[in-house]
């Protein structure tokens, strides 16, 4: 066990510490962070990077009183360890355990639940402002941390914008280590690469300054060219001009790894007036060479061992066994695109996450990361469709959420044939109610123009990207985080609104939107060997248009009826089929409805979720049995 580390029950615990206990405080972190990688993947890289400036700000403000946003919020592992759950620590990301990202019910250290990145900047500015005018003597800093990778995020420019008005409190950390999951791209890394690389440090900024701020603007010709002189210095000498000039006071790039020199800074910072952007340059994953080398890799890794001679290398790392959705998208991808020349892909921020380095190496012309900004790809993409491109915007479900509206009034309005595909469609697992996504059917259903595919298994998922890749309408496919499991047989082609059956029995029947099908057919087959139950098992494949002709005289004549989906309930899959039935007159009181209810599902294993939920095969099977077994005491009624 670390010395200090679990003497830390809360920040204050840091006060009066010297600087070499803090550094020793903060080598402990780490290695508790590499010893839960060693047990289960969890983020990683971002967290070590961290560690420094964690500590500096807790030991320059009291957040207890002063207000901490992590901006994403998975780098949050270092925060949670000096704010009183160290000895939970071991349990973050599993069922029951802490989260692994900011959650208010676990400390009053966590403010908001964040998982998806860039709104820091407008929650910190709306604590600023509700301080100021509920509690304008009592002097409270709100402080944003926000990585470079998240900073392009067009929200952080609507909270630039309005920083000029009830920003006094303000504090803006520019966390810089190049990265968001992978190498961060576009117009702002480049700025702030400029930036990194300026040879005048902060300190030698203000020393000019000081000088040319005796230099009057206005008089004879001399003082207009000493005038003209002073502003060229003022915008050469101080780098970060694009933020003085909305009234933001820049200050760096100072190095995030120097605790010493963090807390001078902070300090100063808060001895004066906001709003302050503080430009803070890490490294993603310092402190352990491997995440330091490879910080794309180590961003959330899945298990690795150390070496016990040499705790900095690692010996082994656990390889996820079989293929995913994921994998199979991104073939499928790749064989569209090679296929034809007007397919182009376009991802935000996710290449690796969405296995497309292949695609990226192979089409560079063709492969477009715009980097955090969904709102952008997805507007983006509705130009390219405009012109005769086919583009496939390929995004976690939670994620495309964010460009809402451009899917409404770019895409859908239009009638675009911008083809979406949904990674992580579903329970994402130990990442939790930020990551989940669950909400795609009912947010994209509502769209006229929009198709809504979701396959029963990985052999419908290459089917569907060919059919919408042709299709003249906005298509959308939808599957999980999960292994990519194919049922053996001949199977139907994919044809607009059409559902497939895979088996037909008389004593009920199970209608199945995605990937659960195979939790379908083994509950079906074991009904029908245990107890001689007899079921149809449809898959519907279609969210939009719903296969009518299909499903609704399998409901009418069925003795009892359960829909199947892994997403809300609520305006999702099996809404859309009550919306049917109810339009052709079809009686439901024997339909059951299993998905996801009105709740934020928290963080577990997939399995364990789906198994809490009644979701699994063992679950779908007790509804089916509970539903012919009052069919069963209603007729002997």
């Amino acid at each position: 066990m670390p010395p200090l580390l679990p003497k830390i029950a809360s920040p204050r615990d840091l006060d009066g510490m010297s600087a070499t206990q803090l550094e020793q405080v903060a080598s402990e972190i780490r290695d508790t962070l590499c010893n839960l990688v060693e047990a289960r993947s969890a983020h990683f890289a971002s967290n070590l990077g961290v560690v420094e400036l964690c500590l500096a700000l807790h030991t320059t403000f009291d957040f207890l009183h002063d207000r901490l946003i992590w901006d994403t919020g998975h780098q949050i592992y270092p925060h949670k360890l000096i704010t009183g759950r160290y000895d939970e620590f071991p349990s973050i990301r599993t069922k029951g355990g802490l989260m692994g990202y900011p959650n208010p019910e676990e400390s009053d250290y966590d403010l908001f639940v964040t998982g998806h990145a860039g709104a820091s900047v407008s929650t910190a500015h709306g604590l600023a402002s509700g301080d100021l005018a509920l509690r304008p003597h009592e002097n409270r800093w709100s402080v944003a941390v926000i990585g470079d990778g998240a900073f392009p995020s067009g929200v952080v420019y609507e909270a630039l914008n309005n920083l000029n008005r009830d920003g006094k409190r303000l504090l803006i950390v520019l966390n810089d280590n190049k990265m968001s999951i992978c190498p961060r791209v576009g117009g702002v890394a480049d700025y702030f690469d400029r930036l990194r690389m300026n040879p005048m440090y902060t300190g030698l900024k203000e020393e000019v300054a000081r000088v040319l701020s005796k230099v009057p603007l206005l008089g004879d010709p001399t003082e207009r060219m000493l005038a003209q002189i002073k502003e060229a210095a003022k915008a050469g000498l101080h780098g970060g001009m694009f933020f003085e000039e909305l009234g933001v006071r820049y200050i760096g790039p100072i190095d995030g790894h120097n605790i010493k020199l963090l807390r001078k800074y902070l300090r100063m910072v808060k001895a004066g007036d906001g709003p302050v952007l503080l430009h803070v340059v890490t490294e993603k994953g310092h402190g352990f060479r491997p995440a330091a080398e490879d910080p794309v890799t180590f961003h959330a890794p899945p298990v690795f061992q150390r070496d016990t001679s040499d705790r900095d290398r690692v010996v082994s790392i656990k390889k996820s066994d079989g293929r995913s959705y994921t994998h199979v998208a991104s073939d499928a991808i790749h064989a569209a695109m090679a296929k034809n020349d007007r397919v182009t892909v376009l991802t935000a921020a996710m290449c690796q996450g969405n296995k497309l380095e292949r695609l990226r190496d192979d089409y560079p012309d063709r492969f477009f990361d715009t980097g955090i900004c969904e709102a952008h790809t997805v507007a983006f993409a509705a130009g390219q469709a405009k012109v005769g491109v086919r583009p496939v915007v390929d995004i976690y479900s939670t994620f495309l959420q964010r460009s809402f509206d451009h899917i409404f009034q770019e895409v859908a309005l239009q009638n675009l044939p911008v083809t979406f595909t949904l990674d992580r469609g579903g329970l994402s697992g130990p990442d939790g109610a930020t990551h989940h996504g669950v909400f795609d059917m009912a947010y994209l259903r509502v769209f006229p123009n929009m198709v809504v595919m979701a396959p029963g298994d990985a052999g419908d998922l290459s089917p569907m990207l060919d059919f919408a890749i042709k299709h003249d309408s906005p298509c959308a496919i939808r599957y999980p985080k999960a292994a990519a499991i194919e049922i053996a047989g001949d199977r139907a082609p994919v044809e607009l609104g059409k559902a497939e059956v895979l088996r037909e029995g008389p004593d009920g029947a199970i209608v199945c939107g995605g990937a659960l099908l195979v939790d379908c057919l083994a509950a079906a087959d074991k009904l029908q060997s245990e107890q001689g139950i007899d079921l149809t098992v449809v898959n519907a494949r279609f969210i939009k248009p719903l296969d009518t002709k299909t499903i609704l005289p399998i409901i009418d004549r069925s003795p009892f009826v359960v829909t199947v989906e892994e997403a809300q309930l609520a305006g999702g899959f099996g809404s859309a089929v009550l919306e049917a039935c109810s339009d052709a007159g079809v009686s439901t009181a024997h339909l059951r409805r299993l998905g996801i209810p009105d709740v934020y599902v928290e963080h577990g294993d997939r399995e364990e979720l789906l198994a809490d939920l009644g979701l699994d095969s063992a679950g779908i099977l007790k509804t089916c049995q509970e539903l012919a077994g009052a069919r069963a005491a209603n007729l002997a009624g």
